[in-house]
Formats: C-alpha cells, structure tokens, sequence
C-alpha cells in the first residue's frame, strides 16, 4: 500500500501496515467477514428506497446501559457445570494435522459430500467459477513508478500473476500486460501451494521504485515467507532479503537496511504469536547478527517499526500494540543522515491511531479527548508534536462524529484530504484542501450521502491529485473511474473500467429496513429481493452477519450471491448490528465483552422482523456469517433454534473458554475478554461450545474451515460439530473442511467456487427445498 488511506473495505476494517508506506498504520490481524464480493464496491442508489417510515430520522441509542440479556430456555448453570467437567474432551482436535484428527475430518467431509453431492458435478459449480474467473473483471492497479500494477486471476492462473502496463495502455478496452512473476509456475517449479499475500515496495525520494518484498505463503496461511524482488530483472534478487514462514513484519529503512519483526527463535513472538521484538537488518549479513533496536511485551498483541513518506516529509516509527485497539508509539523525523530524537507520544490516547500527512499528524479517535469525541479525525503540527508533545500541539478537527454519521476511511492525495463518511449507513465524500502551515481548507462535499459502496485511492499521492475511484451497489455492477480531487466532489469522473452484469436484476429491489433490539435500540439492515414477491412468508431468505472488530457492512455487488440465490427467487439480508463500525466505535463498543448480548439480541431482532414483516418464516430463513460471524452463529443456533430452518458458520470462533490459547486469539480479548479472569462469568454465556443444550431440537446446520487456517484455529468448528454429533439433536448436521485456504477458507477460485457451492446446495436442500 502507496495511499494514505485507511479503508475499511465494504465489511472489513482493515488497518493498512504498508511499514514503507507513505503512511502506516498498525496491522491488526483480526477475524474476518466472509462475504462473497471482497473486490467489489457499490455505487448506484437508483433501485434503493427505504421501507417504512423515515430511517433517517430515528435515534440511535447505542450508548444504553442495560445489561446483556441471557437466554432464559434451560438452567445455563447446570449446563455450564455438565460442560466444564468434560472440559478438555475434545483437545486432541487441537491437533491441526494429527493422524485422529484428520481421519476425523475425512469422515465428516464424506459424510457432507454424500448427502449434499459433490459440488464440481452441478451447474451452479460452472456458473459460479466463470464468474469468479471471468476475465472481465475490473484489474484494479497501483501505480508504481512510470508503470500501473495489477495482481490477476483467471482460469488459466488460479494463483494469479503479477503483471503491469503503461497508462495510456490501461485505458484501452484490452491492455497490453507485462508479466513479472507468474505463482501458479512458481508454485510448480518449487513444489509449494503458493499464495500470493502483497508486497512491501522500497520508497527512496526521487527515485522510481525498483525493489519489493514479496510475501507468499503456503496453501493461503496467515504466515508467510519474505523474498525480495527486483522490478526491473522481473525476479527474485540473488543473495537478497529473505525470511522463512513467519507471521513476519517488514519494513525497508533504506534500501539496504530492513526493521524486520519475525520468528527469531524462543522468546521473539507474543502470547498471540506476532513479533515481540524489532531488529535492524543490514543486507549482506545473517539475520543472525541483526541488531534489536525495539522490543514489546509477551502480553503484548505485537509490535512494529515502520517508515512513513508524503510529500518530502519522512517519519519513523515505532509502535507496541498492548491490544488489538491499544497501542504505545513513538516517532521521529527521519532525515537519513541525522534523524531525530525518538518521542514517546504519551499523551496521546494509546486506543487513537496517528498517522502521517505532509508535515502533519492525523489522530484518529476512538474515545473522547482534549474535548473531541470518540470517531473524531484531528490534525496536529508534527513539529510540534515533537518539540511539546500531543496535548500541547493545536488541533484542527476534519471531521466530528455525529449520532447518525461516521467515519468510514480517509485518503490523501498530494494536496488533498478526502474523508469516507457514512450517513445512516449511507456513503458521501468530504474534500479538505491543504493550504500548508497545518491550514486546511474545506474544499466541500457531495450533496447527498448516497446508497452504495465506495473505495477512494490516490494514484500518485506524491505527485498528483488524481484519484481512483470504485463504485457499486448489490445489484449495480463495479465502475472503476479516474477523478481529480483539485475539481472537487461535484466534478464529473472519467469512467474507465466497468465489470459487466453478473446476474439477472430484472425486477429486484433493494430497501433499507429498520429493526428494535431488546433495549430498544433501532437496527438498519439491508434486503434485496423481487419487487414483486408475496410478502406470505414463503420465500427463502438469507440473513448475513458479522458484528464485530468495528467491521462495517456496506452494500457491495453481490455477483456470486445474485447468480447463486437471488436470480433464483431468493432474498439476501444484510444486517447492521451493533459490534460493527457502521456508526464509528461507539457502535462498536457497545457489544464489547459484556455487552455482546446486544450483537446477538440485535441479530435476532433483524429476524424476527423479517418475519413479522412477511419477507419469510423460520422454515424459511437461514442465516450465514463467519470467523467473528461464526460466533455470532453459533450463537444463533444454542440461542434461538426456533427462528432458523437453517444455519451456515464458516472459520468461527466458538469455544471461548480456549480461544486465548489458539494462534492469534489472545489477540482478541479486547473484543472478548479474558477467560482466565472473572470475564469467564460473563463469556460463558455466549461460548457457543459451552452452551449446547441436550434437549433442545436444532436446525439444519453446515461447519466449514480450512487446515491452513493459521489465525482462527479449525479446533473451533471441529469441536462444536463432534459435540452436536455426540449430542444427536441437529436435524441435518454437516461440517467439510477444506484442506487450503487460510482464514479466507479457499486458496483460489476453484476452492472458492466449490464451498460456495457446498453452502448454497444444503440451502436449497433446507429452506428452499421445492421452491428453488
């Protein structure tokens, strides 16, 4: 990552750690959503109208104080009690590639197949693996140096290709690409499953980039192996920077200095397996013989060393992440010959994000400070944040949350602030103009929030303020268009690249509709459907969820979803529960460790609304999520079984008792809590593993998770699925496990196409049984 921009895309906040980006930001490796188009953006609000009465107008109250209600159906303490005698039962689980374990795996994997069929047989198998391996998909680039950079797959490179093209050439109906590494032949010629996993590229003033680390990984996993390579030869460097598989941190200092974080043996990682400790690394040498210039805590989630550019104006830093939304940071100017002293920014709040524009700080709150609330975006003279610290610095707000709108992302281009806001879920663009001196101007905004998803990047934030920009909605297909932020945000943009219609809209709507949670919280969801379908409660319906990490969900095209469900009568709920990021970190703190309830209470008020409303019934409505959504799944099932006829967990987290043990959970008990305390009190009442009632009647239910999932540990879904086995009470219970794919759950678009696949059939089996 070039752009200053922090983006959470669609439904995934993630925090760009670019470490030689023009900007950084702390990487948090948290558990992810698990919907179908990560690569699309919205953008049309044409077919959107809102149901009932005025969305706009209603009253958040978020901040209410009740207390999380608990399932009242049976005993939970003497349930709990049954559990925790048999604590333990299933650890041989833990096991991810023990012989017991996979032999378990296989059995359940030929269980689900043969009742749900083989995927790759049925037409929808084909349907969906031209669609992810269309080559009319838009490919998106990054400029670097004179050339724009593209990562592609298709049919014929599963894996992908690294590739580039000149801009005169992108602009054409078909450019002209130039391959640089190719990962399907790399793969072959080495005997790997690589993945490619991103690149840190080598940023020297004045110079165009020639240099990169590359980062790929086995079979999709979190951890990667680092290499270098070289723009200009089109290969890997000889005797150049590498590292072995490691959930490593990289980051150029020079070009031929590395502040490197990785495995360096016992007592280098973190409790949540990141790197505890920085070394600087000169080329030529042994990464033996690096020299440790920065170290955390165990305890500590991870911690980093970074350079950030903009404009002339360099920063190092340096930062601890005491947890996942914490951090301690320091920095210092960083002029090469004579850089300057290091300042520990104390009296910043250690939950706010600081980054860097031209000569100026941007602080990102999260609670209130120096009189701004949290979801504030501020700016500071970094000069004077040095010299007297960040209390004593003036602040400049660019952006003050209010009730009903929050700050989604923000871009910088060479002279311009661009901020993401959402207003009730709805996108709209803000442009501040730099005037220099730590002076911004309003440069103004669009007019209207609109419903869509948007993604904003600079070309060059260095050299232009040209920017792209990458629109959508949930049935308006991706427009990938070239814009100038020097014109402002009513200024007309240059369409360049659109992805062609994916599925059959004919006759669908899109509404926003509006549920009361059990503290009477109001909670907007999205639903797409057939404007013309009975509202008897006939239809299947699927409801997706996440709510959690201050993720939000924001319409997207959904081309698999639409060819796979909604083409054929089908309708997809989307829904905005309090966990997620879609009204800024209050929203999100309101579900944090003792309060979860209110995500799940306020995913079952979608529910039953939609119910009520007479878009479905229980046999009719299923509902889906993964990793943090998988927990709020299994939630759902131990919970409320009687408002499902079908549930889809994907990579969950569902024992909560061991999370903290298992990869990069202890990185999480910000979110959660700490089991080993007294938060065990208030955890075990949405443990899902640990509140599996014996004599209750479950729905239909379908487990899947991946091997090679190095972050959310597949413990979690085997676990779950031999206890409801052993339980005997699942109407239909299925579980696969694929043996690739990392947290994402496949490797390439044949492995995607195939648990997509999976999932969709056993809801047709469910609750469109003789109706789809």
């Amino acid at each position: 990552t070039t752009a200053l921009q922090r983006v959470r895309l669609m439904a995934t906040r993630v925090t760009l750690s670019s470490l030689t980006a023009r900007v950084c930001y702390r990487a948090r490796s948290k558990p992810l959503h698990l919907n179908n188009t990560l690569a699309s953006f919205s953008r049309t609000r044409s077919a959107f109208t809102r149901t009932g009465s005025s969305f706009r107008g209603r009253t958040h109250r978020h901040f209410c104080t009740m207390s999380a209600t608990t399932p009242a159906s049976l005993d939970r303490a003497k349930l709990w009690a049954k559990w925790a005698e048999k604590d333990g039962e299933h650890s041989w689980l833990e096991e991810v590639e023990g012989e017991k374990a996979l032999e378990w795996v296989k059995q359940e994997n030929d269980i689900a197949l043969a009742a749900l069929g083989d995927p790759k047989s049925t037409e929808l198998y084909t349907r969906v693996l031209s669609i992810l391996d269309s080559k009319e998909k838009i490919p998106h680039v990054r400029k670097i140096g004179p050339h724009l950079y593209n990562f592609w797959q298709d049919a014929q490179n599963p894996r992908g290709i690294w590739r580039r093209t000149t801009r005169e050439s992108y602009k054409l109906k078909e450019p002209e690409w130039e391959t640089l590494l190719d990962f399907d032949a790399l793969g072959k010629e080495e005997g790997v499953s690589w993945v490619y996993k991103g690149h840190t590229l080598l940023e020297e003033e004045g110079k165009d980039p020639t240099r990169t680390l590359m980062n790929i990984s086995r079979g999709g996993a979190d951890a990667t192996v680092v290499r270098e390579f070289d723009l200009e030869t089109k290969s890997f460097v000889e005797g150049g920077f590498t590292l072995p598989e490691a959930k490593s941190r990289c980051s150029w200092q020079s070009r031929d200095v590395l502040l490197v974080g990785t495995d360096f043996g016992e007592g280098s990682l973190t409790d949540s397996g990141y790197p505890r400790i920085v070394k600087e690394w000169k080329r030529g040498t042994p990464l033996e013989e690096a020299v440790q210039v920065f170290e955390g805590m165990a305890t500590d989630v991870s911690v980093n060393g970074y350079l950030s550019r903009h404009c002339g104006h360099a920063y190092e830093w340096r930062s601890r992440a005491t947890g996942f939304y914490s951090s301690k940071k320091q920095v210092r100017l960083a002029t090469g010959a004579a850089d300057g002293e290091w300042v520990l920014l104390d009296d910043l709040p250690d939950d706010a994000d600081a980054s860097q524009f031209r000569d100026q700080m941007l602080i990102e709150l999260r609670t209130e400070w120096r009189g701004f609330p949290g979801g504030s975006l501020l700016s500071a003279s970094m000069s004077d944040v040095l010299a007297a610290g960040a209390n004593a610095a003036a602040l400049h707000a660019l952006f003050v949350p209010s009730e009903r709108v929050s700050l989604s992302s923000y871009t910088a281009t060479q002279n311009y602030l661009l901020l993401h806001t959402l207003d009730n879920v709805c996108s709209r663009l803000k442009y501040w103009r730099y005037e220099g001196e730590g002076r911004f101007e309003d440069a103004g905004e669009e007019a209207e929030a609109r419903i869509r998803g948007v993604s904003v990047s600079a070309v060059d934030n260095d050299q232009s303020d040209e920017l792209w920009v990458t629109t959508s909605d949930f049935v308006n297909p991706s427009t990938l268009c070239l814009g100038d932020a020097a014109r402002g945000p009513d200024a007309a943009l240059e369409p360049l690249k659109s992805l062609p219609a994916q599925f059959d809209a004919a006759g669908l709507t899109m509404t926003q509709g509006e549920a009361t949670s059990a503290d009477g919280t109001k909670i907007p969801y999205f639903i797409i459907r057939k404007e013309d379908m009975p509202l008897d409660g006939s239809t299947p319906t699927l409801l997706f969820g996440y709510g959690g990490f201050e993720v939000s969900l924001t319409p997207s095209y959904q081309g698999v979803t639409g060819a796979a469900w909604l083409e054929r009568g089908g309708v997809y709920v989307m829904a905005n529960t309090r966990g997620g990021g879609e009204f800024g970190p209050s929203w999100h703190q309101a579900a944090l460790k003792s309060n979860r309830q209110r995500c799940y209470d306020d995913f079952i008020a979608v529910g039953e609304d939609l119910v009520k409303t007479g878009i479905t019934s229980p046999q009719h409505l299923a509902i889906r999520g993964g990793s943090n959504g998988g927990l709020l799944m299994g939630n759902m099932l131990v919970q409320r079984p009687d408002l499902f006829g079908a549930v889809v967990c994907a990579v969950p987290l569902l024992d909560m008792r061991r999370f903290h043990k298992l990869l990069a959970g202890a990185s999480w008990m910000a979110e959660f809590g700490n089991p080993d305390t007294e938060d065990w009190q208030f955890m075990r009442q949405y443990s899902p593993y640990h509140n599996l009632d014996p004599d209750a009647k479950y729905p239909p239910f379908l487990m899947t998770t991946s091997t090679r999932d190095d972050r959310v540990h597949p413990y979690h879904a085997r676990c779950f699925v031999k206890r409801l086995r052993e339980l005997g009470n699942t109407e239909s219970l299925y579980y696969y496990e694929n043996i690739e794919g990392g947290h994402g759950g496949a490797a390439d678009s044949k492995q995607q196409a195939y648990m997509t696949c999976l999932y969709i059939d056993f809801l047709r089996a469910t609750i469109g049984k003789g109706r789809m």
